[in-house]
């Protein structure tokens, strides 16, 4: 089983839970994920298994879509409902036009300073190691890129928003600034991430539909297969003997008679829908394959 499952992760999983038990279910040491969701977060958590944990290295910048509910009133040390309070608890009445304008600064590109606790690395060792011994933290601003932050829903001191925003934005900070603004403290209490890339929320699986699967012997139907991942990629149908080749690290022809745009990567293909490699142009229609599975 080469290929991806994406996992609908429940709350109070860590993301590695996931992966340690989808390890047992495939019966493989080999399955890795796209990238983490905080313990309390549930939603999409894309999984690759078997030979496609090597196409990870394509992911590594997918944006992401969420869904979180911020309570305005008081902060924590983690930006969450899991941290420690920091301030006193408050009553709140919020004012849609005054919370537009704060979440104003966190539209489109700014730089942001992660949590305390999160999993940035400081000399090597996750900030929320240093942080839970009261050990200082100082993590560097990192730019990130919000493409549209929505206010969904408000009431007394809560707001719904949705987001679509680049990997490695932390909207636990985007909460915690906001009711810095506004004078009052705010932390995210729930989070939901309803795509990562091209892996929506429609297509995931919750864990218990996956042990359904995983004992009637059919786990591999929820395994989306390898050729089918990177869709941006276009697919080359390779015969067996260019796949041999291809294998051996050899440059390998496109046909020049398809229509479509010059393109840095490609998909090698068998006829019979395995991915062989992903090839990177050298000269037009010639393409030498970077990665082989």
């Amino acid at each position: 089983m080469d290929g991806a499952v994406v996992v609908d992760k429940p709350s109070g999983w860590t993301s590695h839970d996931v992966v340690n038990k989808v390890r047992r279910l495939a019966g493989t040491k080999k399955v890795g994920h796209l990238g983490t969701l905080d313990p309390s977060a549930t939603g999409v958590l894309p999984l690759v298994i078997g030979r496609a944990t090597r196409l990870a290295q394509f992911y590594t910048r997918n944006d992401k879509v969420y869904e979180g509910v911020i309570h305005f009133g008081y902060s924590t040390d983690s930006y969450d409902a899991d941290g420690q309070p920091t301030s006193p608890a408050r009553d709140v009445v919020l004012d849609r036009e005054q919370l537009d304008a704060a979440l104003q600064k966190f539209r489109g590109t700014f730089a942001q300073v992660p949590p305390p606790i999160s999993a940035k690395k400081i000399a090597g060792r996750p900030a929320y190691e240093l942080a839970r011994k009261h050990e200082p933290v100082e993590l560097k601003p990192v730019d990130v890129e919000v493409y549209s932050l929505d206010i969904v829903r408000m009431e007394n001191c809560e707001a719904e928003v949705r987001v679509h925003c680049s990997a490695g934005t932390y909207l636990r900070s985007i909460a915690h600034e906001a009711g810095q603004a506004l004078g009052c403290g705010a932390i995210l209490k729930s989070l939901r991430r309803t795509a990562s890339g091209d892996f929506k929320i429609e297509a995931g699986l919750t864990l218990v539909q996956l042990v359904t699967l995983a004992e009637a012997g059919r786990f591999h139907e929820a395994v989306i297969p390898a050729a089918q991942l990177l869709p941006e990629f276009p697919a080359e149908m390779v015969d067996a003997l260019t796949a041999g080749q291809i294998r051996n690290g050899r440059d390998f022809r496109i046909s020049p008679f398809h229509v479509r745009p010059a393109v840095r990567f490609v998909k090698a293909v068998t006829p019979e829908g395995q991915l062989v490699a992903i090839g990177e142009a050298r000269l037009p229609h010639l393409y030498h394959p970077v990665l082989v599975l």
